[in-house]
């Protein structure tokens, strides 16, 4: 009987989804379109690069969010702050996973009161990890606004979270897996799904 997943990527360690089977359904090339298109969404709806900081949510948000800051210093010519906001701590799972390793909050010098906070975050499932990230931050500051980018929204929500920055959406079974894959995690990039029968 496979355990309830709780986690929003659905996401394996990197030796597990090296010899996962399943399907390509975003290249390299792919990914890099998607994220230079919600950074291009994320200076639009803020109209310019004013104000914003982006934090990453562990583990491959945080490299997508260093990813979407570099596109942002392209299209805006402008220095985000960037940091990363784990939410282990703050996650409702922790009973039936007590084992789960702590990861680094790292909130940029410029704080994030009265700012516009972008969340990033690779795989949005369930939406427990975005509540945990909002429930972070409210112990860090008081954000002006806070928006949410994620390079996959895989569907399944069990709560009331929307993403405002998706760069694809992607309808799956439950009983599948999404595995994201990060040339700076896993040495490749690429987006996986992989049926959940074991």
């Amino acid at each position: 009987m496979q355990r309830p997943d709780f986690s929003d990527a659905g996401s394996a360690d990197p030796a597990s989804a090296q010899a996962a089977p399943g399907r390509t359904v975003l290249s390299a090339g792919d990914i890099s379109r998607a994220l230079r298109r919600i950074a291009h969404e994320i200076v639009e709806h803020n109209k310019g690069a004013d104000d914003l900081v982006l934090l990453g949510i562990p583990t491959r948000g945080e490299a997508l969010a260093q990813r979407l800051v570099r596109l942002l210093a392209e299209i805006e010519e402008a220095q985000v702050p960037v940091g990363s906001l784990d939410v282990t701590m703050y996650r409702d799972d922790l009973r039936s996973q007590p084992t789960r390793a702590v990861g680094t909050t790292s909130i940029p010098d410029t704080g994030i009161d009265d700012k516009v906070v972008v969340l990033v975050d690779d795989v949005l499932f369930s939406g427990r990890t975005v509540r945990a990230a909002l429930d972070a931050l409210g112990d860090l500051g008081r954000p002006r606004a806070v928006r949410l980018a994620v390079l996959v929204d895989r569907g399944h929500r069990e709560l009331p979270i929307r993403a405002d920055h998706v760069g694809k959406n992607l309808p799956t079974a439950r009983s599948e897996r999404v595995r994201v894959r990060l040339d700076e995690n896993d040495g490749v990039d690429e987006v996986r799904i992989v049926g959940g029968e074991s």
